[in-house]
C-alpha cells in the first residue's frame, strides 16, 4: 500500500510549474502539527485561520509521549524526518487520529499498511518541483566545475586554477531516474543547455527518450535520481549497477538515500570508477540531518568517508527547502486534513 497523495491542478506562472490545491470549503476543525520548525510555523499560523483551521503547533516530533496533544483531532501534520514506529501508530490510534497528513512526497518514515491496520489513513504533499529542479541542476554544475575544491581554495586564499578543467553540459548525456513532476522539471531545464537526455520510469512519459535502467547508466555521463524509495527502489544503484557506469560519470542524489548503496558508491568513488557525487540525501542521515552536529562525534562513517574525498558534494537534505515550497507544503497539509474530513479520500 502506499500513501495516498490528494488531487490538485497545475498552472503555470511565467513558465515554471506552481501547485494550486484542489479547493475545499472552509471548515473549523483541529490539526496537531508535529515536528514543526519555528519558520513552518509561522506559515501555519498565517495560512491555517484563512482555511478555518485551528492548529496545534509543536516543535516535538510524533511519539508515544506526546500524542495527547493530537486528543479531540482527528488529523495530525507530520514532518518528514521522524520514524513512527507501530507503537506511536497505535498510540495516536487510541486517541481518536485517523489521518496523517506527512509534509513531503515520500512516506518511507511511516509503515502506510501498519497504520491502516489501526485505523489510520497516510497522505503525503506535492510542492514546487522547482524548489529540487533547481538545486539539482546547481548540484550538477558543480559536480563539472569542480566547484567545491575552487571555493575552498579560495576561501584559503589560493586563486591557482584547478588542475582538472571542468565540462559543460551541452557536451554530455544525462540520465534522469524517475520522470514524475520533480524528474519533470529537471529535463525541463535540462534541455536548455542542449545536453542529450535520456530517461527511465516504470511508467514512461512521452516528453523524454526512455531507456531501459543498465542501458541508462551505461550510456550516461551524469546519473540523477528522483524516484520514490520503494521496496524494489531500495538500493536500486548497487554495486552490480554503479559497476555499469561510465567511468568517471557523475551521480546527483536528491531522492532519497537508500536509492545508493552507499558503502558501494564509496568504493567506487575511491577506485576511481566515478568522477564524483552531489548527495543532498544520504543513508543514516536521520539524526545527523537539521541538527548542528559541529561539536559531536559522527558516527556514521560512510558519510565521513563521503565528506573526506574531493570529488563529493553533501548537503542536509536541503534541495526542497525555500519559501515557495514551504508554503505549498503547508498548505497542502492542511488542505489534506479537510479534504479527509470532508471525506474526499481513499
Amino acid at each position: 500500500m502506499t500513501c495516498s497523495e490528494p488531487a490538485r491542478t497545475v498552472t503555470r506562472r511565467g513558465g515554471s510549474p506552481t501547485v494550486t490545491p484542489s479547493p475545499v470549503a472552509p471548515a473549523t476543525t483541529g490539526i496537531t502539527v508535529y515536528g514543526c520548525a519555528q519558520d513552518e510555523a509561522a506559515f501555519f499560523r498565517e495560512t491555517a485561520p484563512r482555511l478555518g483551521v485551528t492548529p496545534v503547533i509543536t516543535a516535538a516530533a510524533v511519539s508515544e509521549a506526546n500524542v495527547g496533544l493530537a486528543a479531540g483531532n482527528r488529523c495530525i501534520s507530520v514532518d518528514h524526518r521522524t520514524q513512527i514506529p507501530r507503537s506511536t501508530l497505535l498510540a495516536l490510534s487510541r486517541v481518536g487520529v485517523t489521518y496523517i497528513s506527512t509534509r513531503s512526497i515520500g512516506c518511507n518514515h511511516i509503515d502506510v499498511d501498519e497504520a491502516a491496520s489501526v485505523g489510520i489513513s497516510v497522505g503525503n504533499v506535492a510542492y514546487s518541483p522547482d524548489s529540487v529542479a533547481d538545486y539539482t541542476l546547481m548540484l550538477m554544475l558543480m559536480l563539472l566545475r569542480n566547484a567545491r575544491s575552487t571555493v575552498i581554495r579560495a576561501h584559503a586564499h589560493d586563486y591557482r586554477l584547478n588542475e582538472v578543467r571542468g565540462k559543460e553540459l551541452r557536451d554530455l548525456t544525462v540520465g534522469v531516474v524517475g520522470t514524475g513532476r520533480i524528474g519533470a522539471a529537471v529535463i525541463d531545464r535540462l534541455r536548455g543547455f542542449g545536453c542529450h537526455i535520456l530517461a527511465c520510469d516504470r511508467n514512461p512519459r512521452a516528453f523524454a527518450d526512455h531507456v531501459p535502467l543498465d542501458e541508462l547508466l551505461a550510456r550516461s555521463d551524469i546519473v540523477t535520481l528522483h524516484t520514490p524509495l520503494a521496496a524494489d527502489t531500495y538500493h536500486l544503484l548497487d554495486s552490480r549497477r554503479l559497476g555499469q557506469m561510465r567511468r568517471g560519470a557523475f551521480i546527483v542524489n536528491t531522492g532519497r538515500g537508500p536509492l545508493l548503496d552507499t558503502e558501494a558508491l564509496v568504493s567506487e568513488l575511491e577506485g576511481g570508477g566515478l568522477g564524483g557525487a552531489a548527495l543532498d540525501v544520504i543513508e543514516g542521515e536521520e539524526g545527523v540531518f537539521y541538527v548542528d552536529n559541529s561539536g559531536e562525534t559522527i558516527r556514521n562513517k560512510a558519510l565521513l568517508r563521503l565528506q573526506e574525498l574531493p570529488n563529493v558534494i553533501v548537503s542536509p537534505h536541503a534541495a526542497y527547502y525555500t519559501d515557495h515550497a514551504m508554503r505549498d507544503i503547508v498548505e497542502n497539509s492542511i488542505i489534506n486534513c479537510l479534504r479527509f474530513e470532508g471525506g474526499q479520500h481513499g
